[in-house]
C-alpha cells in the first residue's frame, strides 16, 4: 500500500499489537484466475510469525491458494476529519485511520491436533475470561464431525506493513484541535483515533 513516511509504522510490536486487536481479517488471493476474498478470524503466532485460520469447506478459495502469494489485511480504527475543525478554511476534508497489510504463504493443515489447537487458541481469544464454554469439554466426536466442515489453514508472514495516518503532516495546533472535535463525538472509531492522535501528539 501507498505509505508516505510520516505514516508508517516501523514498530513490529505495535503492528503486532494492531493484528491482535483488530483481527477479523479480509484475506485476498487468486481464485479461478480472478481476485478473491474471503473475510475471517486469524489469530497471530508472534514467536513463529505465523497466521491461522480456517475456511469453510464450501468455500473453495482454499483449493488453488496454496501456491501463490496472498495478502490479508487488517483494518483498525478510523473516521472522517472535517476541515470545519481547523483554524483556516483553506483545507479539504480527510480520513484517519490505521491498517495492516502481511504478505505471506498459506499453508493446509493436514494435522488433525494442529487444527484443533487453532482452534483452541481462537476460542481462547474471544471467549471471556470469565466463560464456562471450553473446548476440551465439548464430545469429542461432535467436535470431530463439526471439523469435517472447515479447511485449516496457516500463513506463514514474509512481509507486514503497516499505516496509521493520523494527521501527522499538520501542525501540532491543529491536531489538538482535530483531537477535541473527535473526544466530543459518541462514535467509537472516532474516540480511538482521538486516543491514539493524543499518544502520537508531538
Amino acid at each position: 500500500m501507498y505509505i508516505p513516511e510520516y505514516f508508517k509504522i516501523n514498530d513490529k510490536e505495535m503492528i503486532y499489537a494492531v493484528i491482535e486487536k483488530n483481527s477479523f481479517a479480509t484475506l485476498f488471493s487468486q481464485h479461478n484466475g480472478e481476485p478473491y476474498a474471503t473475510h475471517l478470524p486469524l489469530t497471530l503466532n508472534r514467536e513463529n510469525d505465523f497466521l491461522y485460520g480456517h475456511f469453510a469447506l464450501q468455500n473453495e478459495q482454499w483449493k488453488d491458494i496454496e501456491n501463490q502469494k496472498i495478502l490479508v489485511t487488517f483494518q483498525g480504527p478510523h473516521c472522517y476529519i472535517s476541515p470545519s475543525w481547523y483554524e483556516t478554511n483553506k483545507a479539504v476534508p480527510t480520513w484517519n485511520y490505521v491498517a495492516i497489510h502481511v504478505y505471506g504463504h498459506l499453508k493446509i493443515l493436514e494435522n488433525k491436533q494442529e487444527v484443533f489447537h487453532s482452534l483452541q487458541d481462537m476460542v481462547s481469544k474471544y471467549e471471556d475470561p470469565n466463560s464456562s464454554y471450553n473446548l476440551n469439554d465439548i464430545d469429542p466426536t461432535y467436535i470431530e464431525g463439526m471439523s469435517r466442515g472447515i479447511v485449516g489453514f496457516k500463513i506463514e508472514i514474509t512481509k507486514m506493513e503497516g499505516k496509521m495516518k493520523l494527521s501527522q503532516n499538520h501542525p501540532i495546533e491543529r491536531k489538538k484541535l482535530i483531537i477535541k472535535s473527535l473526544e466530543d463525538s459518541t462514535d467509537q472509531n472516532n474516540k480511538e483515533i482521538a486516543d491514539l492522535m493524543e499518544k502520537n501528539l508531538m
